[in-house]
């Protein structure tokens, strides 16, 4: 959502590989090769799969297993791409070999969407997410012992639950600046979301609980990278890229990207910024009611020649007291009641 608000010009990576890539025989195989040997190396997965947020190529690439794909790619006898992924005799593992096990289409038998194992502090215990951890360690065990790779996904847990202290660390300094009215500005005060409405962005889905935060009970916010508070974007790239750093490195051998290369010390860092900016507001706040100033933000929130391309200022100009919701009534993924922008 936060991509697809924006002018075509701006999200060109995002519109390319979500059309012109996206579950294509050609992505991966090459127009008129279409040679398996060439598909099965890992590198075919680094055109989509890489970036601040889907890590994904950079954990591979530095973590234990890309490098030792680097140092051995081009020997055969340490990775024969001439046989099937079923019957390949690598030294290390691929994308291809883990996600892709034995030529399988369907990358999502060996993957994790954002909300279950990774992104959220959901209950790993639950049968959909044992049967797929067992699934894991069904790979890992070709070279590891069940032992070790089930040790490797506590280590990973256990990341992921550390990440998700400090982001809703993060997010509760955020959340008390806007309900004390001092998060500058304040979402009224802002051109409006990509859906056409003014409620925060931070209070997704189900967690959207009152007026406090824009709009009634059971309204939903919609994330925003741009045109928001420092505070906001701050929270938004500490769960969207730090996080997904964490996670991504843990799952994939790469300590370096979970703890160093803007992981857990990223998140460290974005916390320290958002305590900064909160403690700076409020002692602003508390010196201008003390001198009678009443502050008006500016207008350069509410539109602007760049503002006024996006889909919310569009939806307000266009189709007056309709949302996205409203022109698009039925989006799939979500259920809850959405109203009007002022």
């Amino acid at each position: 959502a936060w991509s697809i608000e924006r002018p075509p010009g701006d999200t060109a990576g995002c519109t390319f590989l979500h059309t012109s890539s996206e579950e294509r025989c050609s992505t991966c195989h090459q127009r008129h090769q279409f040679d398996p040997r060439v598909a099965r190396r890992a590198e075919q997965c680094k055109t989509c799969h890489w970036g601040k947020d889907h890590r994904d190529w950079e954990a591979y690439d530095i973590g234990l297993h890309g490098v030792v794909y680097q140092v051995n790619k081009w020997k055969p006898e340490q990775f024969d791409f001439s046989k099937k992924l079923s019957d390949a005799d690598y030294v290390g593992p691929t994308c291809q070999y883990c996600h892709m096990r034995g030529g399988h289409h369907n990358v999502q038998r060996f993957g994790t969407v954002y909300t279950s194992m990774g992104m959220s502090m959901a209950d790993r215990g639950a049968p959909i997410w044992n049967e797929k951890r067992d699934r894991w360690v069904s790979v890992c065990d070709d070279c590891h012992s069940p032992r070790f790779a089930r040790e490797q996904m506590q280590a990973l847990d256990e990341a992921v639950k550390d990440a998700g202290l400090k982001y809703r660390e993060t997010f509760k300094v955020a959340e008390d600046l806007l309900v004390d009215g001092v998060l500058d500005p304040m979402p009224k005060d802002l051109c409006p979301d990509w859906s056409g409405q003014h409620l925060w962005s931070l209070k997704i889905g189900a967690y959207h609980d009152g007026e406090a935060y824009g709009g009634k009970t059971g309204e939903s916010g919609e994330f925003r990278m741009s045109n928001c508070t420092d505070v906001e974007r701050l929270c938004f790239e500490s769960v969207g890229y730090f996080q997904t750093y964490i996670y991504k490195g843990m799952a994939h051998g790469s300590w370096n990207d979970a703890t160093y290369s803007d992981g857990s010390f990223g998140m460290d860092r974005w916390l320290v910024n958002v305590k900064q900016n909160a403690s700076r507001a409020r002692r602003l706040a508390t010196l201008e009611k003390k001198v009678g100033i009443t502050w008006q933000p500016e207008e350069f929130w509410k539109t602007g020649e760049w503002l006024d391309e996006l889909t919310g200022p569009y939806i307000v100009k266009n189709h007056p007291g309709k949302t996205i919701f409203d022109l698009c009534p039925d989006p799939g993924w979500l259920d809850t009641h959405h109203a009007p922008a002022e």
